[in-house]
């Protein structure tokens, strides 16, 4: 089976989540391309048949061994990446969610190599996939409007 995610004929959709607990989120750090390395929200491919919720739960719980009760969605957010002539190498179209954590500490594998848990500030330091501390800050505001 190849892999046609890359050198794309069209954008892939995907869901992601940000899991809210105690006030802080959790990011995983990327452990494939495109971006390895960079903390982001734990997410992945929409199957058929699943819906853009029920993706960003599986994702999580398949990723870092989490669980979540979803609260709402925040916003897409597109990742499109180019090589040195300008052919799209990436395309990605992710809807992004806010979530309260319900069990699990996270666990590193081989798509997430590093976890943590940060406030709408410390995720400022960090390097990070496009948008997301914004997407931080939301999901905390969504939780606490949502208690």
């Amino acid at each position: 089976m190849t892999d046609d995610r890359y050198n794309p004929s069209r954008p892939f959709l995907a869901a992601s989540v940000a899991v809210v607990r105690d006030g802080r989120v959790l990011l995983a750090a990327r452990g494939k391309p495109p971006m390895r390395g960079i903390f982001t929200l734990p997410g992945g491919l929409v199957e058929t048949g699943e819906t853009l919720a029920e993706a960003a739960l599986r994702e999580l719980g398949e990723e870092v061994g989490v669980t979540a009760e979803m609260i709402g969605p925040i916003r897409p957010v597109e990742i499109i990446e180019r090589d040195g002539s300008g052919r799209v190498t990436a395309h990605f179209v992710i809807q992004a969610h806010a979530a309260r954590w319900r069990e699990g500490e996270g666990v590193t594998g081989p798509e997430a190599t590093a976890i943590r848990w940060v406030d709408g500030a410390e995720v400022e330091s960090l390097p990070t996939t496009p948008g997301l501390p914004a997407i931080v800050r939301t999901a905390i505001a969504m939780a606490e409007a949502a208690r």
